[in-house]
């Protein structure tokens, strides 16, 4: 674009044709810059530049601090949520969808480097739940799933009403789980990851936090696609 805007400039008799086409690309001005060329042929052109440039800078990093912020609060956010703990040890009335949400936002930076995530979510109830508790079980399903497509991939997320219960799918693209071992995969300790990478107890836990909720959790793999779904019954708070 600097290139061009500088041949450009040349062509028009322009002093300073290369750094008054840094400054201009700067700008957003790459096109059209017959308008322009009558300012830019005064002999201290690139001066009076400096002052629409450095308010279009102002104006650009305002932007950027802008989106920090609501990033920033998303994640603060989202932070209170996973870390709350009920020390009363009773269910809490919470959306399904919204513990969903606390986790990808948690996982963010690391899902938008390759992972596509897809969200199918139907209008689902409220449910009686353990908040905290199932967050462990997304956050569990969501780094599988990031790790067995090594970054790269796409994860989808579904969540809708079967049968008098909620059913929450995470189905990803990764290389799946072989044949001899999917029967063991939510034994504890049994890992198939490298020294340092999990300690087997991933599984284990989030069978044991769906049986706590009475629900049920079951894996359909192949190649390409490995799905997990959890059911969760709708019931009293009792």
């Amino acid at each position: 674009m600097k290139r061009t805007l500088t041949r450009q400039l040349q062509e028009n008799q322009i002093d300073n044709a290369r750094r008054l086409a840094d400054i201009l690309a700067d700008m957003g001005i790459d096109e059209d810059i017959e308008p322009f060329l009558p300012l830019l042929r005064i002999p201290n052109a690139y001066w009076i530049l400096q002052f629409p440039y450095n308010l279009s800078r102002l104006h650009y990093n305002n932007q950027n601090i802008l989106t920090a912020v609501r990033q920033a609060s998303k994640i603060v956010f989202a932070l209170r949520n996973y870390t709350h703990y009920d020390h009363t040890g009773e269910k809490t009335k919470v959306s399904i969808t919204e513990t969903l949400e606390t986790v990808l936002e948690l996982y963010h930076n690391q899902l938008k480097q390759g992972i596509n995530v897809r969200r199918d979510y139907q209008s689902v109830p409220t449910i009686w739940c353990y908040p905290d508790e199932l967050n462990q079980v997304w956050t569990n399903l969501i780094q599988n799933a990031v790790q067995a497509m090594a970054g790269k991939g796409n994860l989808e997320l579904k969540v809708f009403l079967q049968d008098n219960q909620i059913v929450v799918g995470v189905t990803d693209s990764g290389c799946g789980i072989p044949a001899e071992i999917k029967d063991r995969i939510f034994e504890p300790f049994f890992t198939t990851k490298q020294a340092g990478e999990g300690s087997g107890l991933g599984l284990d836990i989030v069978k044991k936090i769906i049986d706590k909720h009475q629900g049920r959790i079951e894996v359909e793999t192949a190649p390409g696609r490995t799905m997990f779904q959890i059911w969760l019954p709708i019931e009293s708070k009792v």
